[in-house]
């Protein structure tokens, strides 16, 4: 048994392996400047039928190139492919494993070159056809991690940004939101109507959406020239109109933070995402049952509004890095709710989110930049949340605030509309903070972990010596406060800055010690050995 299980393990190392040398061999071959997808739903059927027509600039001389695309199977599920044409002429290809492989008939590395591809089909998943919980029929995509490949050709990773054009025909009784500004409306039949949307600036294929349904939809106004509107349900108009009427305030906020917006407009959906939110780029996608009037999910709408910058913008190289996106999102949002709530209501939800941490490190032990977790999902973990929002935390706490906001402006400003690594991060708050930052983000970030310490104090004339003991298999580097608190009811802060050598530390105090608090204010990922 345990042999065979060596081997299938084996395999599929080795399966995995290859997908990720396809995708840097595809990242050297070609490069995607534009998707333009004409698409046409209906009421009769859930197929689809679509022509895809994809820009593209070879790096490399080559005789084939991949793109992601997922095939009718025996379920009838899937896409069909009719033909490709390259600038024209028909072209060659084969459609086996989910993959298109095309065969140009020339190239070169200085010309753009238009691919069109026209097919049909249902899809498996992606683009989400069926009724939403009023029992009317909606369409609405939901691409993360990637999933995009299910409805449309593309190379479905986020290093491969491209902007993107929509032309939807649907029947008219329908409204269509998509990424980008609305470029024409127009009834074509009695029964069509024709909606064209595209941006101007590159997205990663995960936030590349679409949402088909009949809604109510509330044009909020503007904030620094961004349009803001709210689309949902008919059924929840009233509801939803409140929910999402605080956007305004939180686009603000994170303005005023990272710096200009990135997309043209920002409206708030409801949808059939299988997620709380889903951040696509300025038409972000509710979970439908979130609508409910009370304005209790101001904390998600503040969330998916920093993926604009961080996640969607500002983009993660590869999976692994994801906490570039959600640790980010995570973490800002706490900002938000220090500077809207106040410092007892942030206090909580850093609190709550390292026993998040805690708890889930008791259950699977893993670092943050998960490098060998090729099961995309399940990164949408405590580690990629929490965990990474605490690392900001304390990078914040180590840095100052100064250096950390004017290190984050920096980093975004230099990867908008790119994509960025852990290491890319890190030199650039090294950077601007003038610290040399490998340990920390090697201790948080690449190892699992956190410290757990066994402490004892005991004071002396005036003279406080401290032992703290790290029990857990890495041992750290860190600073920790510590509070004297004095007999006659007085208290100070010091700083022990805690190696991984086990010595005792001497400090003097201004009286009579009677207790001593270990990280008072909330700054370090630590537990208490029991």
């Amino acid at each position: 048994m345990m042999k065979f299980l060596t081997f299938i393990l084996f395999l599929l190392s080795f399966q995995l392996a290859v997908t990720a040398q396809n995708y840097k061999q595809r990242f050297n071959e070609i490069d995607v400047k534009h998707y333009n997808l004409a698409l046409e739903v209906n009421d009769s059927t859930n197929q689809i039928q679509a022509t895809m027509t994809i820009s593209l600039k070879f790096k490399q001389l080559v005789n084939a190139f991949q793109l992601d695309f997922v095939e009718k199977d025996s379920t009838g599920k899937g896409m069909n492919i009719e033909s490709v044409f390259q600038n024209k002429d028909t072209v060659a290809f084969t459609h086996s494993n989910n993959k298109i492989t095309i065969q140009p008939n020339f190239v070169n590395t200085d010309s753009i070159f238009n691919f069109e591809i026209t097919y049909s089909g249902v899809p498996k998943d992606g683009l989400i056809i069926g009724e939403n919980l009023y029992g009317e029929r909606t369409f609405f995509a939901d691409n993360w991690p990637n999933r995009a490949q299910n409805w449309f050709p593309c190379v479905d990773h986020p290093s491969d940004k491209a902007t993107i054009e929509y032309a939807i025909i649907a029947p008219n009784h329908y409204q269509v939101i998509a990424n980008g500004f609305l470029v024409e409306e127009t009834n074509l039949t009695d029964n069509l109507k024709l909606y064209h949307y595209k941006t101007i600036v590159p997205l990663p294929t995960k936030v590349m959406v679409i949402g088909i349904a009949r809604f109510a939809v509330q044009y909020i106004g503007k904030t620094q020239n961004i349009p803001i509107s709210t689309w949902v349900y008919p059924q929840t108009k009233e509801q939803g109109f409140y929910d999402f009427a605080n956007a305004t305030n939180i686009l603000n906020f994170f303005i005023e933070k990272f710096g200009d917006y990135p997309y043209q407009k920002l409206a708030n959906v409801q949808s059939k995402t299988q997620f709380g939110g889903l951040e696509n780029a300025g038409a972000i996608f509710y979970s439908e049952k979130i609508v409910n009037g009370k304005q209790n999910h101001e904390d998600l709408i503040a969330h998916e509004i920093v993926h604009q910058w961080f996640g969607n913008s500002a983009s993660e190289i590869d999976w692994p890095h994801l906490w570039l996106s959600e640790g980010f999102a995570n973490y800002f949002t706490s900002l938000y709710i220090l500077e809207t709530q106040g410092e007892d209501a942030f206090q909580e939800r850093i609190k709550t989110a390292r026993e998040t941490v805690l708890n889930y490190y008791k259950k699977k032990q893993t670092p943050v930049i998960d490098a060998g977790n090729t099961d995309l999902m399940s990164l949408l973990n405590p580690n990629s949340y929490e965990k990474a929002a605490w690392v900001l935390h304390m990078l914040r706490k180590k840095l100052g605030d100064d250096a950390f906001w004017k290190g984050i402006r920096t980093y975004y400003e230099k990867f908008k509309f790119q994509n960025a690594s852990s290491n890319d991060f890190k030199n650039v708050m090294a950077e601007v903070s003038g610290e040399n930052l490998d340990t920390f983000f090697t201790q948080w970030l690449q190892k699992s972990g956190h410290p757990i310490l066994k402490t004892s104090w005991l004071y002396y004339q005036n003279k406080l010596r401290i032992l703290i003991d790290q029990t857990q298999e890495t041992i750290f580097e860190f600073p920790i406060d510590v509070e004297l608190i004095y007999t006659d009811g007085t208290s100070e802060v010091k700083t022990i800055q805690v190696s991984k050598l086990p010595v005792p530390y001497e400090i003097e105090t201004k009286g009579e010690v009677k207790d001593v608090k270990f990280d008072p204010n909330t700054w370090l990922l630590f537990e208490i050995a029991p």
